[in-house]
């Protein structure tokens, strides 16, 4: 098939899609607009996940065609993984919403977490086929992907501006809560380590992607990740957007840990939480593939110190969003008690003073 039929014949079958689930839902009709992409993404979730099979040989003759004239770059192992996670964890997760819009059931949490993720996932795929190898290989499918990267941008900013699942105020517990030094708090404390120690890990290869010339740089991507410099150039990419994007948050985590009620951290936190499991699970599956040649995988003898890092590193975030969700009292703002009127004690006595 010549590649302009193959997008029309995608853009068909994501119109057949959707007017399926419009169809059929006329009679009760969701309230939520997002449901309708939810749906349609929980059908293409298994089109990636058969991509996957058939690239890694479980299953043959279903995609050949569309792998050949649509998106020959799928075959990559970073778009192998990416295609696993969107087969299995997004889908998931798009049963649930589903299901919990239907009940009529709050899901902005999970939501703003799968909108990091494929707002991750996608971003760094669109730039990296550009950016690498591919870019002179670009078909017209190739345009269909930026549906994939608009939706979660929209879902974002829908879920953002929504009330909180939860309440933002808080009253004898957070005030208590809130009160306690960050030395009197060791969870905190090694959350803020652990930040701390992610941006290191952060800017060394952010450098490294910008091709620095320090020593360190150039001592890591030669004796550890040498996947960094992959001329696909995913890994380089999603380098930057770390770099560039997740550096500021994983700064902004530190100063919430510090600094009482921030109400921002458990939307910001969980939507950041999705968006690097899902970069750290395409980067090391990426690295660890048989279809990354030999010279771009992880060195034998630094296997495990390299595979600890990154584990490390992608569980920081998801930490710190669970620590946020599970108990939230530092981070909510305090109400005044009965008989407070905001003032400090001085002051109060003072306008009584005066009233009087």
């Amino acid at each position: 098939l010549k590649p302009f039929v193959i997008l029309e014949i995608g853009v068909a079958v994501l119109l057949i899609v959707f007017l399926f689930y419009f169809l059929i839902t006329r009679s009760n009709p969701p309230k939520d607009a997002l449901f309708f992409v939810f749906a349609e993404f929980s059908f293409t979730c298994v089109i990636d996940l058969t991509s996957a099979l058939e690239y890694d040989g479980i299953i043959s003759g279903v995609m050949e065609f569309y792998q050949k004239t649509g998106e020959p770059y799928l075959g990559t192992a970073y778009a192998i993984m990416m295609c696993y996670w969107d087969g299995i964890a997004h889908f998931i997760m798009y049963l649930v919403m589903i299901s919990r819009i239907t009940d009529r059931k709050a899901y902005r949490t999970i939501g703003l977490f799968w909108a990091g993720s494929l707002s991750a996932n996608m971003s760094v795929f669109i730039a990296g086929i550009v950016a690498g190898k591919y870019g002179s290989e670009i078909r017209p499918a190739f345009w269909l992907n930026f549906l994939f990267l608009l939706m979660p941008v929209w879902g974002a900013v829908t879920l953002f501006t929504r009330p909180k699942d939860r309440p933002l105020i808080g009253g004898y517990n957070a005030q208590h809560a809130q009160s306690m030094k960050l030395i009197w708090r060791p969870l905190d404390l090694i959350l803020v380590l652990l930040l701390l120690a992610a941006m290191a890990f952060t800017i060394l290869r952010g450098l490294v992607a910008l091709d620095s010339p320090l020593e360190a740089c150039s001592v890591y991507l030669r004796r550890y990740e040498p996947y960094l410099k992959d001329p696909v150039a995913y890994p380089r990419v999603m380098m930057l957007h770390l770099f560039f994007y997740g550096l500021p948050l994983l700064g902004a985590f530190v100063y919430g840990l510090l600094k009482p009620g921030c109400t921002w951290m458990s939307d910001w936190t969980m939507f950041f939480a999705g968006a690097m499991t899902q970069c750290q699970w395409a980067h090391i599956g990426g690295s660890l593939h048989p279809r990354t040649t030999a010279p771009f995988r992880i060195p034998n003898d630094m296997f495990w110190y390299v595979l600890t890092a990154n584990l490390l590193y992608a569980a920081t975030p998801i930490l710190v969003a669970l620590r946020v969700y599970s108990n939230p009292y530092f981070f909510l703002k305090i109400a005044p008690f009965p008989g407070q009127t905001g003032l400090p004690n001085s002051e109060e006595k003072d306008t009584k003073y005066k009233d009087k």
